[in-house]
């Protein structure tokens, strides 16, 4: 297999390891399949991929600036994350089922929610960007040698987190 290739599939596999613990997100993904359906399910995963797929690609092209701002700020990130979670809590906890007799699964405005609540959600975690940092060192890739071999990884980053929310919403 060529380098190219090996690197593409070591992204699909960061993606794919990043993606698959199940936690806040996971949860949000598995409601949204039990009450909206698998399209809006595999929408909210996708929120979460495109803020992996930021992370990845921060780390993937060295971006020290907008890193080293994650880092500096990770606290404040983390607080809101933490906020945000308990809102989105509260809002599990008090909604129950009640909407999900009425609600339309289809609707625009909901299936955009749900990927602007992921996408959110993940990007208020900081530790994400310093995950992708430790996982690119530790396969011998700091920085981007050349635009190539970096956007491979994004892109086999990005289709790895993808292919778990699939999975997700068609197990849910």
């Amino acid at each position: 297999m060529s380098e190219l290739m090996t690197l593409f599939v070591k992204g699909l596999g960061i993606g794919l390891a990043m993606a698959a613990p199940v936690g806040p997100v996971g949860a949000l993904c598995i409601r949204k399949a039990i009450n909206a359906g698998k399209t809006a399910a595999i929408l909210s995963g996708m929120g979460a991929a495109t803020a992996d797929t930021f992370y990845g690609a921060v780390a993937a092209f060295g971006l020290t600036v907008v890193s080293g701002f994650l880092v500096q700020y990770q606290q404040p990130a983390t607080a809101v994350g933490g906020i945000f979670l308990l809102w989105l809590a509260w809002k599990f906890v008090t909604s129950a089922n009640r909407n999900a007799a009425t609600a339309d699964p289809s609707t625009g405005p909901s299936l955009l929610s749900g990927y602007i609540t992921t996408f959110l959600l993940t990007m208020t975690n900081p530790a994400t960007i310093l995950s992708f940092i430790a996982i690119f060192a530790g396969i011998g890739f700091v920085g981007a040698s050349d635009l190539t071999s970096a956007m491979l990884l994004v892109s086999g980053v990005f289709l790895g987190s993808t292919l778990w929310w699939i999975i997700l919403a068609f197990l849910s």
